[in-house]
C-alpha cells in the first residue's frame, strides 16, 4: 500500500508539473513527495497509538520539507504538493486524490469548532499559492480556488472561487446568477436605519401622545439665494487724440494755471525762434 501511494504521488507530480523531467528526478529532489511519504509513516504510527513518535516525526518531516501535516490528516494517493514551503494541513482535513496544493496553502479550522473542524477537499481540486481554506465544510470535486483567497464556507463542485472572503465567480466556466452579486450592503445598512428610526417615533409617539411627521420642506429644504452683488459701473474715460502739430495727447482733464502759464512761455519761444529762422533765410536768399 505504501509504495502503491508513493507511484500514484510521483504520477501526480509528472503529469501537474511540466519542469518534471523524469520519475527518478522527483522522488529525489521533490520535496511534496517527501513530505507525503514521511507522513504516510506517522498516521500509521498515529493509528497504531504511537501518537507522541508520530508527532515527532511530522515535525521532523516539517524540519526537512517545510511543509506541516498532522499524523491523523486523511491524503490519498496521487496528491501534488508543488514546491510546498508554509503548506499546513489539519488534523481532521482530508484530502482525496488528483488534488493539486501550492506553496503557502493552509487546509486548517477557525478555532471556533470541534470535532471536524478542517475542510475536506474532494478530487482534482486546485488550491492556488497562499489560499486559507478554513472550516470543516467540502470544496467539490474540481473546484479552483484562487491565490490569496480565504474561503470561509462550502464550495460547490466545479466552482472558481476568488477574493477575501472567498467568493464563487465561475461554475463550470459560465458566470452564475448568485444573490450575493445583487445584494447592496448600503442599501440594507440604510433600510436598517429607517426601520429602527419608525420603531423609535412609534415608542416616543406612546409616550408623548404626539405624532411626528416631516414636512416637504423639512425633508427637502431649499436653501435661499445667495444676494446679488452690485458692481459699480464707471463711465468710459475719453481716448486721448494727439494734435495735429505732434504735441502731446489732449485729454479732458483740465491743467492748472501754472502748467497752462509755462506752455504758453514755451510756445512763445518756440515761435521766436521760428521767425529768427525765417528772417536768416531771407536774408541768404
Amino acid at each position: 500500500m505504501f509504495f502503491k501511494r508513493l507511484r500514484a504521488d510521483i504520477n501526480a507530480a509528472k503529469r501537474n508539473d511540466p519542469a518534471a523531467r523524469n520519475k527518478f528526478e522527483i522522488w529525489l529532489t521533490y520535496s511534496g513527495v517527501h513530505a507525503l511519504s514521511w507522513h504516510r509513516w506517522a498516521n500509521r504510527l498515529y493509528r497504531m497509538h504511537l501518537k507522541l513518535l508520530a508527532r515527532i516525526t511530522s515535525q521532523f518531516a516539517k524540519f526537512l520539507t517545510g511543509i506541516e501535516i498532522h499524523p491523523a490528516a486523511k491524503i490519498e494517493g496521487g496528491v501534488f504538493i508543488d514546491h510546498g514551503m508554509g503548506v499546513v494541513i489539519g488534523e481532521t482535513a482530508e484530502v482525496k486524490s488528483g488534488v493539486v496544493i501550492y506553496q503557502g496553502v493552509t487546509l486548517g479550522g477557525t478555532g471556533k469548532e470541534k470535532g471536524k473542524r478542517h475542510p475536506t477537499i474532494e478530487k482534482d481540486v486546485v488550491i492556488s499559492s497562499g489560499a486559507k481554506v478554513l472550516g470543516g465544510f467540502t470544496g467539490g470535486e474540481g473546484a479552483k480556488i484562487g491565490a490569496g483567497a480565504v474561503v470561509l464556507k462550502e464550495v460547490p463542485p466545479h466552482a472558481t472561487v476568488v477574493g477575501v472572503p472567498g467568493r464563487v465567480v465561475r461554475i463550470r466556466g459560465e458566470k452564475p446568477d448568485l444573490l450575493q452579486e445583487k445584494v447592496d450592503p448600503n442599501a440594507e445598512e440604510i433600510r436598517a436605519l429607517k426601520c429602527r428610526i419608525h420603531k423609535l417615533e412609534a415608542a416616543l409617539q406612546k409616550l408623548t401622545g404626539e405624532t411626528f411627521e416631516c414636512s416637504e420642506e423639512e425633508l427637502f429644504p431649499v436653501s435661499a439665494p445667495f444676494p446679488e452683488e452690485k458692481i459699480p459701473v464707471t463711465e468710459a474715460e475719453p481716448i486721448a487724440e494727439a494734435p495735429a502739430d505732434g504735441g502731446p495727447p489732449e485729454t479732458g482733464e483740465e491743467k492748472p494755471a501754472a502748467d497752462e502759464k509755462a506752455d504758453k512761455a514755451a510756445d512763445e519761444k518756440t515761435d521766436e525762434k521760428r521767425e529768427g529762422n525765417d528772417e536768416k533765410e531771407s536774408k541768404q536768399e
